[in-house]
């Protein structure tokens, strides 16, 4: 079924950047209208070949085209596109219309906050939003400036990319922005809480709702000084000054992704601003994301791909330029250990999978395809391996050729030649780098080299990925286990298929510093010591090591769920102190668990575990608090309802927002709290936080009635904001209630190519991904599944997904094959 707008082909893009050179953008928003719709004047001067082309407009309805002052018939508006015929010269280009807000995390999307009632506002125009905004050439290599001007409520701030001014009550004027490509143009509007600050003679501002004022001024001596120490950092290393004026980070809501690095107005998910206590992990996160972004404005805004095939020039670049600041000038020294565990099993999963794609010129068809590539292999991969280019070229030439490639394409587009060619001039053939090579291995063949001791053999074998023929050198350390528990670093130059190297009888694990990208299994010895070795383990980076091998073992079916299960038990991964999705303990729920011969008895296991790990940890530690949430997550309702009650918290654990709907949750799923008492506890305290969980436990109750207001949530019958959308998909599937979603399995399937009618983007393919049967691990899913994956009508964005989702099913299969349950 296809979708209601068309998605720019990168055919299209290079016939139209032919055509077009632009000039500037005009564009005028009034807010103040109602809270469904709101106007858009925008005015476009550009210069042109004689030829034809489209203009790209998305809205609720059009009220004029006009070209060179002579109006066009507005019904030639089809599927987002509107056609021109051009003469050759000077032109500009006037469309009035009305735009819809949306509740998607897309376009300009608004919110009302539960806990006050307030409305806000933000601009996301990444990925084919831009013209639910304002009438656009919308590609990423046709940039101009912008001045925006904005009607609002009275009572609202507004900030945008470049400053901007209150001339009046409710009328801003914007300056004329640095040129922009169509994605970067934001605006952020509401009652907002804002701070400012300067350093170095950068303006520098932080908002946040008004009703999580109070956290963001708890938290606003960390957000500037993480600014601070980033920016001179980065100014440090490039040599190039920050160019886009002011510097505003806004916290916004229901923010699809982590951030977004609009220049001058940089804006993140609001869960960042924290409301209950959380981790060093979520904190870490949380600074190298600032990191992160700020490293965009170089990597991505002063110079931008000229095309998404080159996105991780974008994405790789900010990644590992954000973990590198956040590691050496930051508190947070530790940023690799939680990268660790964070994002290595994100990349190599992703790499593993159908869906592989190179780190570069991965082909994207068009602007929605693309989206899908922003996944672990752009971020986590691109960013392993330009830690590898680094560490051959050294800092020296790393970073004047990145000078140079700054310089070259200030403000413009360039593409990875352009950067190699940088690179080039640098002196990377002087250091000993043949880049097209590098090149050929590392960023334009797909999936990761399988690396494994031979131990019978005596060598290490290299396996590169199939149907993906490669010759990668690899450069690692093995860790050598010796009787007393200690472990020796062995480096080792892998160059060929087969590499020498006698371990005896010793454990050993190969790469657990993470020097090199490639998939390492332990062997069967190394396995079977690890439930007594990984206790006594104190390098925090080693152990994170031990866990990326077990899971990746265990990802390819190389290793028993019951023995994997052992380990957990013997050293619940409560270090790494998060259990967001792609963390551990995630994948213990979710994939080791699920797994056992009596799942139910290892929930149960974990729960043993999770209370000695409690029980041994010290009052207000990150431990604690993890071994708390592990163990409310595997919890009977018993003591689940005396913990509610605030009865036998552990010394130093209150009970917050977070935990209080944990607890919640958990209730929900077993059955142990009904919908009556989860719109109290809703009531009673009416947060955003509260809100998402509400929603998810709602979906969570074995009850027929409940299953069916989520699936009415997922089809599109009851409308909700994409973070609710999020929490009921995932609280659909829970084990143990499979009697109850079982005649689900087929209608997922059935149902889930409409919804291209009723969401787009970003939230089309989560929902695909969120809604899932991940509990029905049975063939006949897996099936259905490849069958639909063969609709040749499926949308691209959809299929991306649901492909991925098959071959998560397809492994869990091929473990329960490997290894019977009895």
């Amino acid at each position: 079924m296809p979708s209601p707008y068309a998605s720019l082909q990168r055919t299209e893009a290079l016939a139209r950047r032919e055509l077009l050179d632009l000039t500037s953008y005009d564009v005028s928003l009034d807010l103040a209208c109602d809270d469904a719709t709101f106007e858009s004047v925008t005015t476009i001067r550009f210069r042109s070949r004689a030829g034809s082309t489209f203009l790209d407009l998305k809205p609720v309805r059009v009220a004029q085209v006009r070209l060179d002052g002579r109006p066009l018939d507005v019904d030639l508006l089809e599927r987002g596109r509107f056609p021109l015929e051009l003469t050759e010269g000077e032109h500009e280009l006037v469309v009035e219309a009305t735009m819809p807000f949306r509740n998607d995390g897309e376009g300009l999307h608004r919110s009302a906050d539960p806990a006050d009632g307030k409305s806000y506002v933000y601009g996301m125009s990444f990925m084919d939003a831009a013209p639910t905004i304002f009438a656009c050439f919308d590609q990423p290599d046709l940039k101009a400036p912008y001045t925006l001007h904005v009607r609002a409520p009275e009572d609202w701030v507004v900030i945008g990319n470049a400053p901007g001014t209150q001339v009046e009550r409710g009328t801003w004027e914007f300056e004329q922005s640095q040129p922009l490509s169509t994605y970067f143009v934001t605006l952020v509007a509401g009652p907002y809480h804002v701070l400012r600050d300067e350093h170095d003679g950068i303006p520098l501002g932080l908002s946040a709702r008004a009703s999580i004022a109070a956290d963001l001024d708890k938290d606003a001596d960390e957000l500037f000084t993480l600014t601070r120490q980033s920016f001179d950092e980065l100014h440090r290393l490039f040599g190039i000054r920050y160019p886009f004026g002011d510097y505003h980070q806004a916290f916004v809501p229901e923010f699809n992704a982590g951030a977004m690095e609009n220049p001058g107005c940089v804006t993140f998910r609001d869960p960042l601003i924290f409301t209950s206590r959380v981790t060093r992990g979520v904190r870490i996160t949380r600074a190298s994301t600032i990191a992160h972004e700020m490293a965009h404005q170089w990597f991505g805004n002063l110079v931008t791909p000229a095309w998404w095939d080159d996105l991780w020039l974008n994405e790789s670049f900010a990644e590992y330029m954000g973990n590198r600041v956040t590691a050496d000038v930051t508190e947070y020294t530790d940023m690799w250990v939680s990268d660790s565990y964070a994002r290595r099993q994100w990349g190599l999963t992703a790499d593993q999978g159908p869906s592989s794609h190179p780190v570069a010129g991965n082909g994207a068809v068009d602007a929605s395809a693309a989206l899908q590539d922003f996944d672990g292999i752009s971020y986590a991969k691109g960013c392993a391996i330009l830690r590898q280019i680094n560490a051959t070229l050294g800092d020296d030439v790393f970073f004047r050729g990145a000078i140079d490639h700054f310089e070259r394409h200030r403000f413009g587009n360039a593409t990875m030649h352009d950067l190699f060619e940088s690179w080039e001039r640098a002196g990377a053939s002087d250091v000993g780098m043949d880049m097209a090579a590098f090149t050929d291995n590392w960023l334009r063949t797909a999936g990761p080299d399988r690396i494994e001791l031979d131990r019978a053999a005596g060598v290490i074998r290299r396996t590169p990925p199939a149907g993906h023929p490669a010759d990668r050198p690899h450069r690692l350390r093995a860790a050598v286990a010796a009787d007393d528990g200690t472990w020796t670093d062995h480096v080792l130059e892998i160059e060929a298929a087969e590499t020498p190297f006698d371990a005896g009888d010793r454990p050993v694990l190969l790469d657990p510093y993470n020097d090199t990208w490639a998939l390492l299994i332990p062997d069967k010895l190394t396995m079977d010591a690890l439930e007594g070795l990984l206790p006594e383990v104190e390098d925090p980076l080693l152990r994170a090591g031990v866990w990326s091998n077990v899971r990746s073992a265990l990802h390819n079916a190389a290793v028993d769920p019951v023995d994997v299960l052992d380990i957990v038990v013997r050293s619940l991964p409560i270090e790494d102190t998060e259990d967001t999705p792609r963390r551990t303990m995630a994948w213990v729920y979710g994939w080791v668990i699920p797994l056992q011969p009596d799942p139910e008895a290892a929930v149960a296991q974990v729960h043993g575990a999770s209370r000695a790990k409690l029980a041994a940890a010290d009052p207000t530690s990150e431990e604690q608090l993890a071994a708390f949430r592990a163990a409310i997550a595997t919890a009977e309702a018993g003591i689940l309802r005396t913990w509610l009650s605030g009865d036998q918290l552990p010394d130093g654990i209150p009970l917050d927002v977070d935990l209080r709907w944990r607890i919640l949750v958990r209730l929900a799923t077993l059955g142990a709290a009904d919908l009556a008492e989860l719109d109290r506890q809703l009531e009673a305290d009416p947060n955003a936080v509260a809100r998402v969980r509400h929603a998810g436990a709602r979906a969570s109750l074995p009850d027929a009635g409940a299953k069916a207001w989520a699936w009415g949530c997922f089809t599109g019958e009851t409308d909700l904001p994409n973070y609710e959308l999020e929490a009921v998909g995932l609280g659909f599937w829970r084990g143990g209630q499979e009697k109850l979603t079982g005649p689900y399995v087929e209608r997922y399937f059935a149902d889930l190519p409409g919804t291209v009618r009723v969401r787009s983007g970003w939230v089309l393919a989560d929902a695909a991904e969120h809604f899932f049967p991940r509990t029905s691990l049975t063939r006949e899913t897996l099936d259905r599944a490849e069958a639909l994956v063969a609709d040749g009508d499926l949308d691209l964005s959809i299929r991306r997904r649901l492909v991925d989702q098959a071959d998560n099913l397809a492994r869990k299969l091929a473990v329960l094959e490997a290894y019977p349950r009895p």
